[in-house]
């Protein structure tokens, strides 16, 4: 196995832990990767203007909290690969 591939392999099965995205550490003092981590578990609200449909609605994300679809959520990832 290569490096790289143990590289993807690592940064595929993180994420951040359920005390971490629940305390009330601000967004700002979390790291990207542990902040989008939790937005995808559903434990912090999305920040964005985007929107999506659900089921059968088109949806706003900004300040929600709904989970991707990793975590059983309606949210597609955007992640490529």
């Amino acid at each position: 196995m290569k490096i790289v591939e143990i590289d993807e392999l690592i940064e595929k099965e993180w994420k951040a832990s359920k005390k971490l995205c629940k305390s009330s550490t601000p967004n700002n003092k979390l790291g990207a990767s542990a902040l989008s981590s939790c937005k995808a578990q559903g434990y912090r609200a999305r920040e964005t203007g985007k929107s999506q449909l659900i089921g059968k609605k088109r949806m706003k994300l900004g300040g929600k909290r709904i989970r991707s679809q990793d975590y059983g959520g309606p949210v597609s990832s955007t992640r490529t690969g």
